[in-house]
């Protein structure tokens, strides 16, 4: 099994800066691609980044204030978020497909329990 632990969310003021990780544990062969999703009160779930293979993307809306990193050593997931704005408030989900496995067959997705940002104005 593998689970996966987020931490950093908060209260910010918009403007401000939060830091959340995402640490992957367990029956671990390889992580291939780590996001971070959202979802906001009444609104489907949403992609905000994801880094696989040394590519990342971004949401649109958060281009050039979010930046996803990873740390392969450590099966760690980072978003660190500058200039939050009130939009942004949702509860933010990490998401790994991880293989646990000798082969391709054995990827299967992940997901965090969700951390909850909340960016006032």
């Amino acid at each position: 099994q593998v689970q996966l632990v987020e931490s950093g969310g908060g209260l910010v003021q918009a403007g401000g800066s939060l830091r959340l990780s995402c640490a992957a544990s367990g029956s671990i062969f390889s992580i291939n691609a780590m996001g971070w999703y959202r979802q906001a009160p009444g609104k489907q779930r949403e992609l905000v980044a994801i880094s696989n293979g040394g590519v990342t993307n971004y949401a649109d809306s958060v281009k050039g204030r979010f930046t996803i990193s990873r740390d392969n050593a450590k099966n760690t997931v980072y978003l660190q978020m500058n200039n939050l704005k009130p939009e942004d408030t949702a509860v933010y989900y990490c998401n790994a497909a991880v293989q646990v496995g000798f082969t391709i067959a054995t990827i299967n997705d992940y997901w965090g329990q969700g951390t909850q940002v909340t960016v006032s104005s």
